[in-house]
């Protein structure tokens, strides 16, 4: 069984919050710029919903009546700004108050949503971004979903989630993730075998992606725990290859060799 610190390495690949990626960042967030200083001032509060992509403006703009219009894109602006620096609770703690206003606005419930998601409110994170699908038909935050699931124990929503998933054929790196959540509710089972058949699909490419390196630590750890070293080496040693910074790889093929 892997060290708590080896388990935490492996979440962090499994959420996306490793180095170098945030998988769950959410599109209201894009294009904000990270300040060290807090929008405390009025005019500071009021330039936040400024910011917002004009997408999510557009959306806001069009679902929410005038008369709240401007204090919805305020706190989400606000709330976008928060969450790109990872402050999840002043995020939080922002929309939260303003979220009934715009139900129908689906960058709102996306980001309540990732927000929820990483303060580990689960059941909240599930219930507003299963709400963004609803809206949007999008499956680019169903990985999310269905490791809130995963993190409550519903294994099989997990399962149904993560063929649906599939089904939908969506872009790589969510794909990714989606067999990555997966894999980790199949190995909370005690599953190895079949957690290791969801991973095990990549070839030692010549130029890989940084969804494969993810791929391939993930699938490392559950050979290490099923008792396959060789294989566990195999691969710790190929992310290393490409990426010596990756995680902790390097620091588990030493332990390995």
């Amino acid at each position: 069984m892997p060290s708590s610190s080896r388990r935490r390495d492996l979440v962090s690949v499994q959420l996306g919050s490793a180095p170098k990626r945030q998988r769950t960042r959410s599109p209201a967030s894009n294009g904000i710029r990270a300040r060290t200083d807090r929008a405390g001032n009025e005019d500071e509060r009021e330039r936040a919903g400024q910011k917002l992509p004009e997408a999510v403006r557009s959306e806001i703009t069009a679902s929410v009546r005038g008369s709240q219009r401007d204090r919805v894109l305020r706190a989400m602006g606000l709330a976008a700004e928060s969450f790109a620096r990872g402050r999840y609770t002043e995020a939080l703690k922002v929309l939260q108050p303003v979220a009934g206003l715009a139900p129908e606005a689906s960058s709102v419930r996306e980001l309540l949503g990732l927000t929820f998601y990483r303060l580990g409110r689960w059941r909240e994170a599930s219930r507003h971004l299963g709400a963004y699908h609803r809206i949007t038909g999008s499956y680019d935050q169903y990985p999310a979903l269905a490791d809130c699931y995963r993190a409550m124990g519903h294994h099989r929503k997990v399962e149904e989630l993560c063929e649906e998933l599939r089904r939908a054929d969506p872009p790589p790196d969510c794909r990714v993730e989606g067999r990555l959540v997966l894999a980790g509710s199949r190995a909370d089972r005690g599953d190895l075998k079949g957690a290791i058949a969801v991973l095990d699909t990549v070839p030692n490419l010549r130029h890989p992606a940084e969804r494969h390196l993810r791929q391939w630590y993930a699938l490392a750890d559950l050979y290490e725990r099923a008792g396959e070293i060789g294989h566990a080496r195999d691969l710790f040693a190929r992310v290393v290859r490409y990426d010596a910074q990756a995680w902790d790889a390097a620091e588990r093929l030493a332990a390995l060799s």
